[in-house]
């Protein structure tokens, strides 16, 4: 993990110190600012592949921060801080240029999950086929079927829009806010419910192969992936 640089931008001095540990001791390359200015000149020195950034901070707030890292940097992830909990700011937050999004106070391993899930997207960010294998089924996502062996399974819009991103992201965790703003525009609890329900259906669906699963990291999200024994 050392060729993988996070730039922390936190106004908060002892936060912006325990995230700066513990994401080191997790044994990436870390650089921090203590606000949106310094955290552009240092996102042009350090070349990051992640930024964390908190949304609320003096001279340049993160939003704005993100929106002209963007300008040079399509491709980097984003991961923004926030005590700020409406679905109205989340919203913003994704367009603005983040990629997830995390509500203060969370916990360092959370932090850390997250970090790692946004960081495994740049390992391969090629297109992927409109058929992808999921153990022994296979997915044509374009139709929104599901196929195991001779059986095909036709998926309703938002179960196959689902699967698309969980499989997108095979064996890494795909945030349940992600998934949220994604497709209903709205992380709120009574969605979640609704996402949780879609993903019991999916499992029902996926349950001829034993070896595969869809895991709930509990606070985090869901990965799908094989077993292992």
């Amino acid at each position: 993990m050392a060729d993988r640089r996070i730039l922390i931008v936190e106004d908060e001095m002892v936060l912006r110190r325990i995230i700066s540990d513990a994401v080191t001791h997790a044994g990436y390359d870390v650089a921090t600012a203590e606000d949106g200015e310094q955290g552009l000149l240092l996102f042009e020195e350090f070349k990051p592949h992640l930024v964390v950034a908190d949304i609320m901070m003096p001279r340049l707030d993160g939003l704005e921060m993100v929106r002209r890292m963007r300008l040079s940097a399509p491709d980097v992830q984003v991961l923004f801080l926030s005590a700020r909990s409406s679905a109205d700011d989340v919203v913003e937050g994704f367009h603005a240029g983040g990629n997830d999004y995390l509500r203060k106070p969370f916990s360092m391993n959370e932090l850390l999950v997250r970090i790692e899930a946004l960081l495994s997207r740049i390992k391969d960010n090629t297109p992927l086929d409109s058929t992808i294998k999921i153990g022994s089924y296979l997915f044509h996502s374009n139709e929104w079927i599901l196929q195991h062996e001779d059986v095909r399974h036709k998926l309703s819009a938002r179960e196959a829009a689902i699967l698309t991103m969980l499989a997108s992201n095979m064996g890494r965790v795909v945030s349940s806010s992600a998934i949220l703003l994604e497709l209903w525009g709205d992380d709120s609890y009574y969605n979640l419910r609704s996402l949780n329900v879609f993903i019991s259906k999916l499992r029902g669906y996926l349950s001829l192969d034993p070896e595969i699963e869809i895991s709930a990291i509990r606070g985090v999200g869901y990965k799908i992936g094989m077993i292992k024994r």
